[in-house]
């Protein structure tokens, strides 16, 4: 697009100029840094509807005020405490027909909303086939069926995942053709029995991984058939975020993130991944604004199709599993997080075998080992399970460490180059732009502060700590090492006549 054509288009902060906009999903991790960067950059951004449910003992807006009171909303609050003004609570949920909304708010939503992301998913692996089914499927139809409604609609925004489909090599930027259609599972998974559909869920899975993505699937199909003008955003692996709302920002462990604090603080390792393969990180303030800046062509161009684009990585700047791993260990002994209970180590494995038996060795028999010492103290002892959790999320992973796809993103490229030069700026998303060493140094440390809310002042305590975990792993190395071969050594000299009669028989 030629530079004359671009300035005749509105800028994303002009075109979201007294907008409102409803939100679901705006209490996760990415709804906040959504919300974080309408605020922090539409200057002149509506009224944002935030759909609440309860939770936990919580009602909406107990919850609502917490979230406000922790990053990233405090840097608003310091910034332009005025804007979060602009912030409307409307209790509902989406798995309830018309989102469980009150009269009055479904009224105010209908006539004033234009714009809409739909975030709201439960991302757990998991998950039954009837949970996800219900919360991502049913959730996405009770959405689309309530903003099919408003008259002056927009822009849709559907946030799906980009691993849906990976049962696919090569994951183009289109709509891929569902094996079952979405109201048909919905009927099956709550007409059958939780024991039968247990038993059948692999069958109706139709090889992929796990509920999540065959959830998601699903209701990518329900918005395309939607008639909406919509898009649909396909994230990979979105993680802590390279500049926004501050470096390094994270504050959930799924994913990566987990495994990081898993073999950061001693607890992992071993990993059935290969080496060698990409894997297609995302930080999560580059993919909100690519989200962003979906919802803004949406919004011009009226699509009668949705968009479907991959938020992804490019080509250009890979990153490995290996070099991740590698660059990550690094970082973790310079910036050790606190409470770590062995000497971050380990490696990946492409053996399934030798994988396994590194988990038996390094996993499960030193928590026995340990938990047998903390009953003999007197304690509760807890090893045993914290292996356990940690040995479940690793296989429920494994599928996506030990392959590899070619996520085509070349409408996020264009994207870009239809913004003009102040929003390249304001809504970053080129990934080229990202040194890897340098991020991932980043996310260490915001994995420490953030997640794991291991206060600075407790950094060179860490290191002492870490520092004597070296060598006491050395010593049992080394300890280990001896014992084995006298072991070896007490065997020949015990038993020289077997030695010499097989050695006899060889030759």
């Amino acid at each position: 697009m030629n530079n004359d054509a671009i300035m005749d288009i509105p800028s994303i902060s002009e075109w979201f100029n007294h907008r409102n906009v409803f939100v679901t999903g705006g209490t996760g991790f990415m709804g906040k840094v959504l919300i974080y960067k309408l605020l922090d950059s539409c200057n002149n951004l509506g009224n944002v509807f935030l759909l609440i449910r309860k939770k936990k003992g919580l009602d909406p807006q107990a919850r609502l005020q917490l979230i406000l009171q922790q990053e990233p909303f405090k840097i608003i609050k310091e910034k332009y405490p005025e804007r979060l003004k602009k912030l409307i609570l409307v209790p509902g949920e989406t798995t309830s027909e018309d989102l469980g909304l009150s009269t009055d708010d479904k009224a105010r939503l209908l006539k004033e909303v234009s714009v809409v992301f739909h975030m709201a998913a439960n991302v757990k692996f998991d998950l039954s086939l009837k949970e996800a089914v219900n919360i991502n499927t049913v959730g996405t139809m009770n959405v689309l069926n309530f903003v099919k409604q408003m008259p002056h609609l927009q822009s849709f925004i559907h946030v799906s995942t980009s691993y849906c489909h990976c049962n696919e090599d090569v994951l183009e930027e289109k709509s891929y053709l569902c094996s079952m259609k979405p109201e048909k599972v919905i009927q099956t998974v709550n007409d059958m029995t939780d024991d039968v559909l247990k038993v059948m869920t692999p069958k109706i899975l139709q090889g992929l991984p796990n509920t999540y993505a065959f959830s998601k699937a699903l209701s990518e199909d329900l918005v395309q058939r939607s008639g909406l003008p919509a898009g649909v955003a396909r994230p990979s692996i979105v993680v802590a975020s390279w500049k926004e709302p501050a470096p390094g920002w994270v504050e959930n462990m799924n994913g990566p993130t987990g495994l990081m604090v898993g073999a950061g603080k001693g607890v992992i390792r071993t990993v059935l991944c290969n080496y060698n393969y990409l894997l297609n990180l995302i930080p999560c303030d580059m993919a909100i604004n690519a989200i962003i800046g979906l919802a803004w062509k949406v919004g011009r161009e009226k699509p009668e199709e949705p968009i479907f684009m991959n938020v992804t990585s490019g080509s250009e700047n890979p990153i490995s599993w290996g070099y991740a791993v590698d660059t990550g260990k690094k970082h973790a002994t310079t910036y050790p997080f606190t409470g770590v209970l062995w000497y971050p180590g380990g490696s990946v494995t492409t053996l399934k075998f030798y994988h396994w038996i590194r988990v038996l060795f390094f996993h499960l028999l030193p928590a026995y080992f340990l938990d047998g010492l903390i009953v003999l103290t007197g304690n509760k002892p807890f090893l045993v399970k914290v292996q356990r959790r940690v040995n479940a999320g690793i296989e429920l992973v494994q599928y996506y460490t030990t392959k590899q796809w070619d996520f085509r993103n070349d409408r996020m490229r264009h994207l870009q180059e239809e913004l003009n030069s102040s929003d390249r700026e304001e809504f970053f998303m080129d990934t080229k732009s990202i040194s890897w060493d340098d991020y991932l140094c980043r996310y260490i440390q915001g994995t420490r502060k953030y997640c794991l809310k291991d206060d600075p002042s407790t950094l060179p305590r860490a290191r002492k700590v870490l520092m004597c975990l070296y060598f006491a792993d050395w010593l049992v190395k080394i300890g280990l090492t001896v014992l084995f071969f006298w072991f070896m050594y007490s065997w020949i000299i015990r038993h020289p006549s077997e030695l010499t009669t097989t050695t006899i028989d060889e030759i």
